[in-house]
């Protein structure tokens, strides 16, 4: 019997022309097909319907030409065009083979534990041994650091006298400190060598030469170092190197990387993409009508490391977002700017959640931060005292969330002082008299790794301040393989940290390395994240004993026999628009990367300004083909991968009903202010 792909095969060489070929194979599809798979039927309908159109692609802002089907039949017609790839090839087979396949087939709970034990978290003994080992060595070489700074006006140096222990036991102290790591946090290719046992290849040192030619800045954290592999018979640290060690192609494109949030570009008096205008100095963010983002100006536009795929490198490009921290040091004129953008966000309509970040909003020092919160605060108060003169439908709506966006507690767990505990502990007291009802630390774990003794304890005290910790896991390919993420939500549940975004990464050439294409992120959410879903009535039952106790999320994990809460959305983030996962395949490119035409959040209010742009469309940056190799490099088995084919389609997820806002939205109005159509 001739299987389906022959068929094409026959259809391409018998029509005369491109447009006879789709004429054709549109007939078989919509004639012969009544058995065919739906889903993969409606696909091929779909290239066939944008073959040959032209196309806006949102985050490069260039217009595309497809011709998925052209190609294949030029192809099949024996013209060979030569942009055609083996993988654009593989794609149409995939999709044609489709047409025949069986249904669903979802491998079982067995498979996917067995998958996910492949990942130890930084609590297993042997990780820890390791990472003793590893600190052992990196002590070693700080004591030589410290030596080489005699003089140094410095609060880390040695007294004089002091033999080889004594500086290793004061190293050992010093340890504790999250000063100290930053102080000493490593800065150029050479410290980096020598800090990892002079384990770096010669390709990766020039790689990192040419990085710091182009201003790219190096800063690794002592403690966070610890996390690498150097040795023959290490762990799989390859999560953590993608988010150490940079690629050839992020070195190449820094200098000329664009904003993939398009809103993010600010120009004075004009709004931004999303519609709004926003005070001056890029110390607020704004897509949504309910959510700011405020970056304040201080040492919080700095991080605790750089991470290689970091959606905020257009900022430290151009020089925004740095690791100098004398020059980041609050200036008396940041006190009048923020009175200023409190009033713009007590003046606002719709604000009511804001996001306090950088950088890295525990990179403020203490009395910083207890300023900034409590600037907020007052600011909730009052804006709570005047709607009380104003008549129903005409409220505006008051500060409900406040989130504090960090990576601290992975990269600096020491940042976590009891003196930070009490400021946060202090301001929600405070902010629950002005209105606010949801606390969130916004951390950011990417690998099971990074759960450590010492993350462990930072969670453990920001929690005790009554805050809820939440994360968002960067969806990359080493972070893409089979049980990775849904190991990494079960170390989180299982210390009470809830799994709030797990985000495909922004696909840009500089991320070209480290992107999973959006199939893949499709697939892990049908047949790993399954583990986790709870229905409606569990979901209700939770979120309300997770807001009267965080420590409730383990002990739900520890009963229900689920090994971890599906509580996040895999999701990407549309340059100027939001958040979604409502996307279908429209095109093919040579090269076998794909076209996806995406729709808006359906599960959340946008900017009134998206009426403007109802389909986005985003070319991936990588093919299916190509992340397989990858894969295959890094020891996968592509069979494991093989369903990924079929995901041309998805539907953002509703959010987790922890993540919705508390408040009644009866009494406020709807109008909304700071908009540039308003």
């Amino acid at each position: 019997m001739e299987t389906i792909v022959l068929k094409i095969k026959r259809l391409g060489t018998k029509t005369p022309s491109a447009e006879a070929f789709k004429s054709a194979l549109k007939k078989l599809l919509m004639e012969e097909g009544t058995s065919w798979n739906r889903q993969a039927k409606d696909n091929l309908l779909r290239l066939i319907e944008f073959d040959n159109k032209v196309l806006f692609e949102f985050s490069r802002e260039h217009q595309f030409r497809l011709r998925t089907l052209t190609l294949l039949w030029q192809h099949l017609h024996g013209e060979r065009p030569a942009e055609v790839s083996a993988h654009f090839l593989m794609d149409l087979r995939k999709q044609f083979e489709r047409l025949t396949s069986p249904g669903n087939e979802l491998p079982d709970s067995e498979r996917i534990r067995k998958w996910m034990k492949r990942w130890p978290d930084g609590l297993n003994a042997d990780i820890t041994a390791a990472r003793k080992r590893n600190k052992e060595r990196i002590i070693d070489y700080l004591v030589k650091r410290i030596e080489r700074r005699r003089g140094h006006k410095n609060t880390y140096v040695f007294d004089e006298g002091l033999d080889d222990g004594q500086k290793r036991q004061q190293v050992n102290r010093w340890w504790n400190d999250y000063r100290f790591h930053l102080a000493l946090a490593i800065r150029s290719p050479r410290e980096l060598n020598l800090a990892l046992g002079r384990s770096l290849s010669k390709e990766t040192l020039a790689l990192y030469r040419k990085a710091v030619d182009k201003g790219i800045p190096i800063f690794v954290t002592p403690y966070y170092l610890t996390l690498l592999s150097v040795g023959e018979n290490g762990f799989d640290d390859l999560v953590i190197r993608s988010y150490v060690l940079y690629s050839k192609e992020l070195v190449e494109t820094f200098g000329n990387i664009k904003a993939w949030e398009r809103e993010d570009r600010v120009t004075p008096g004009v709004p931004n993409a999303a519609g709004w205008l926003l005070p001056e100095g890029n110390n607020i963010h704004r897509r949504y009508p309910e959510v700011v983002i405020l970056i304040p100006d201080s040492i919080g536009r700095s991080c605790g490391g750089l991470c290689a795929s970091c959606q905020r490198m257009y900022d430290f490009q151009k020089g925004r977002l740095n690791f100098n921290f004398v020059e980041l040091k609050p200036k008396e004129s940041w006190n009048k700017k923020l009175t200023r953008l409190m009033t713009f966000l007590e003046e606002d309509r719709q604000i009511k959640d804001i996001l306090i970040t950088g950088g890295d909003a525990l990179m403020s020092q203490n009395a910083t931060l207890k300023h900034l919160l409590d600037e907020i605060g007052k600011m909730a108060i009052r804006k709570k005292r005047a709607n009380a003169g104003r008549a129903k439908g005409e409220k505006y709506a008051e500060i409900e969330r406040i989130r504090l966006g960090s990576r601290l507690p992975a990269y600096l767990p020491m940042r976590v002082t009891d003196d930070l505990v009490e400021i946060l502990r202090d301001f929600k007291q405070k902010g629950a008299l002005a209105g606010i009802k949801q606390f969130f630390i916004q951390t950011h774990f990417q690998s099971p790794l990074e759960i450590t003794p010492e993350a462990r304890t930072a969670i453990r005290k920001l929690q005790s301040a009554g805050w809820i910790v939440t994360n968002q896991h960067v969806y990359n390919v080493a972070a893409s393989r089979r049980g990775h993420a849904a190991q990494l939500r079960r170390c989180l549940n299982a210390i009470d940290v809830v799994s709030y975004y797990t985000f495909t990464v922004k696909g840009f050439m500089e991320n070209h390395a480290v992107y999973a294409p959006i199939s893949r992120s499709m697939q892990e959410r049908a047949e790993e994240k399954i583990l986790g879903r709870m229905n409606w009535q569990e979901e209700v039952g939770l979120t309300h004993d997770l807001l009267k106790d965080p420590g409730s999320l383990s002990r739900y994990c520890r009963t229900s026999g689920h090994p971890f809460v599906a509580s996040d959305r895999n999701v990407l983030n549309l340059p100027g628009i939001g958040k979604s996962m409502t996307f279908r395949l429209v095109g093919i490119l040579p090269d076998g990367r794909r076209m996806l035409e995406f729709e808006h959040d359906r599960t959340r209010r946008h900017s009134p300004v998206i009426s403007r742009f109802p389909k986005v469309y985003i070319l991936e940056n990588k093919s299916i083909g190509a992340y397989l190799e990858q894969l295959e490099q890094m020891g996968e088995k592509r069979e494991w991968y093989e369903s990924i084919w079929k995901h041309t389609e998805g539907e953002t997820e509703k959010r987790f009903r922890l993540f919705e806002y508390p408040g009644s939205e009866a009494d406020f109005t709807e109008e909304s202010e700071n908009l540039a159509s308003s």
